[in-house]
């Protein structure tokens, strides 16, 4: 692979395994020219539109 990881990896990686390295993780998705990108969905910042918010929501997941 032109990554510089195996065939196993790359299946392993397709299914979700969860315990995949990050950094061979990266490597890959650089090699397939992908930008992964971390986004805060902090509340307040302007950038969550009109999603509520986990404060006003109790924990079953209804309005309080």
């Amino acid at each position: 692979m032109t990554c510089g990881t195996g065939l196993r990896f790359i299946i392993d990686l397709e299914k979700g395994k969860p315990t995949c390295q990050i950094g061979k993780a990266l490597r890959v998705l650089q090699a397939l020219g992908l930008k992964l990108q971390i986004v805060s969905h902090d509340v307040g910042n302007g950038t969550d539109g009109d999603r509520d918010s986990d404060r006003d929501r109790d924990s079953d997941g209804s309005r309080e």
